[in-house]
């Protein structure tokens, strides 16, 4: 009797494969989706997707998922001798994919964006298998536009992607955040704690995105010396490529409230700590902070696809929802608006009334629900 039972669990057992990486806006919508996936239904296997040598590779294990990767790489807009291995690299991925695909057999695939989502996508709706996948910017990469036409839906965080998209296909389900960042609201005082920060001060957050930003780490570091003089506390998280400079900057300043932070894994915390945060306009940290609901100033990467942080960030300035500093101008006018902010109660308010209004909690359950919707109801729910 007890082999029969293990017999009837394998043969109703989801098998879905999820694809995202490259950065951290398509790593944690791709977790988020996971967990909500699991939450539903009672006996699942998941299988992630990724880029060889790039952060998913070692971010997707630590969260006790198996992670398999191809060989694959974007195509460089300006002249690159990388570009001359692209087709190379493509046609392998896509023989790996199919036979990933062959190997686990999924009920299932999802793309949440990055590199191997597209030949992984492409072969799974090719041959028949129910295929989603999840846009988070206003403007979407070409990858997407072109897996647009083969899949089943597509999710998607902004109005008006009809422009890109299959009107019929089109779900609009928001941008999944990070499980811990929806109880941020109860950590202020152990994030305080944790930062060390000065109570009586204003918090400025700085993140510059999961690979760290440049242009923001310079803007920050060239004027230290304002931050004292204003009374503010900085959380700066530096990526990897700005660490010894921001220690050598903070520990000659020596001020409690100041620190710097190569990757900030308590991000909950940071959150709550924060009354004013500055940002990169990738889809999912805007998404993040449209929840957190403070005010933030964002400074968009000029170097991804279609400037499409450009066009996240205009979306919240059109709706005075947040305040823009371009790229090639944060070095002289960044802390400046900072500062300008931070003696600026009135707009502080504003801000935060209209991002509030922008906020969604539960993507990741919305995208689980139309994922599974795609199939027979033969798998057993929670």
């Amino acid at each position: 009797m007890l082999v029969e039972t293990q017999k009837i669990e394998i043969m109703k057992k989801l098998k879905v494969i999820i694809s995202g990486g490259g950065t951290g806006g398509h790593i944690f919508p791709a977790i988020s989706v996971a967990k909500s996936l699991e939450k539903k239904v009672k006996f699942i296997e998941l299988l992630f997707v990724g880029s060889k040598n790039r952060m998913e590779m070692q971010k997707i294990p630590e969260y006790g998922y198996s992670i398999k990767g191809l060989w694959i790489s974007g195509f460089q807009r300006s002249f690159s001798l990388r570009n001359l291995l692209f087709p190379i690299k493509l046609i392998s991925s896509l023989i790996k994919s199919r036979n990933i695909i062959r190997d686990f057999r999924p009920d299932l695939v999802i793309g949440t964006g990055g590199f191997a989502s597209g030949p992984l996508l492409y072969i799974a709706s090719k041959i028949g298998i129910p295929s989603v996948i999840q846009e988070q910017n206003s403007y979407p990469g070409i990858t997407n536009r072109l897996l647009g036409r083969h899949v089943n839906k597509v999710c998607v965080a902004y109005d008006n992607m009809e422009r890109f998209f299959d009107k019929k296909k089109l779900i609009l389900s928001g941008n999944p955040i990070r499980e811990s960042i929806i109880n941020f609201k109860d950590k202020t005082y152990y994030g305080k704690k944790l930062f060390n920060v000065d109570n009586n001060k204003i918090t400025v957050l700085v993140i510059g995105g999961s690979l760290g930003s440049k242009t923001i780490n310079e803007s920050i570091s060239q004027n230290l010396n304002l931050f004292k003089k204003h009374n503010l506390n900085l959380i700066w998280q530096t990526g990897t490529s700005f660490v010894n400079e921001s220690n050598e900057y903070t520990q000659n300043l020596n001020i409690e409230g100041i620190s710097s932070h190569v990757f900030i894994k308590e991000m909950d915390l940071a959150y709550a700590a924060a009354d004013i945060i500055i940002s990169r306009a990738g889809a999912i940290a805007i998404s993040e902070l449209c929840f957190i609901g403070k005010p933030i100033i964002l400074v968009p990467s000029p170097n991804v696809a279609e400037d499409h942080q450009t066009k996240n960030a205009q979306s919240l300035v059109n709706k005075n929802s947040a305040l823009m500093v371009k790229d090639v101008n944060s070095k002289r006018k960044l802390v400046e608006v900072l500062i300008s902010l931070s003696k600026n109660k009135k707009l502080q308010n504003e801000l935060i009334n209209n991002i509030k209004k922008l906020a969604v909690a539960d993507a990741a359950e919305h995208i689980a629900d139309i994922s599974l919707g795609l199939l027979k109801n033969e798998f057993e729910s929670v």
